[in-house]
């Protein structure tokens, strides 16, 4: 059982310290002791917690599509040239960017502070740790 140390599970849920010792207080989270007796967090748990608070809003045109990976969002940052842009989306605490025409940013009418949907279709995605096997 992996166990996360409070100031790590809070920095990878984007809360303070004191939110996860509340959460372990009202039973939102179970108080565990890592090696060396110090508060912490099973990290199974910390993961499913994780999935419960991260709702990103219902995406408005949401059509039928293969596609899994939606992330509805914000326009941040619109970077254009005669041909080719670079539009930036913030989705909750994600940023993501999408490399596209210049055309498709006129007709999709994007502008910054518009809603918009990113939509990844991948077919390699990259998983690392920080200490994979083999690390020493």
């Amino acid at each position: 059982m992996p166990t996360i140390r409070v100031s790590e599970a809070a920095r990878f849920l984007g809360v303070s310290d004191d939110t996860i010792r509340r959460w372990t207080e009202n039973g939102s989270l179970t108080p565990v002791k890592d090696d060396a007796g110090r508060l912490a967090v099973d990290g199974l748990e910390l993961a499913r917690h994780a999935q419960k608070l991260a709702q990103l809003p219902d995406d408005p045109h949401r059509t039928g599509s293969s596609a899994r990976n939606r992330f509805v969002g914000l326009v941040t940052g619109i970077t254009m040239d005669t041909v080719m842009a670079q539009v930036e989306l913030q989705c909750g605490p994600f940023r993501v960017v999408s490399l596209m025409s210049s055309e498709a940013v006129r007709e999709l009418g994007l502008e910054l502070g518009s809603v918009a949907t990113a939509v990844v279709k991948a077919t390699t995605v990259i998983i690392e740790t920080p200490h994979g096997k083999g690390a020493p």
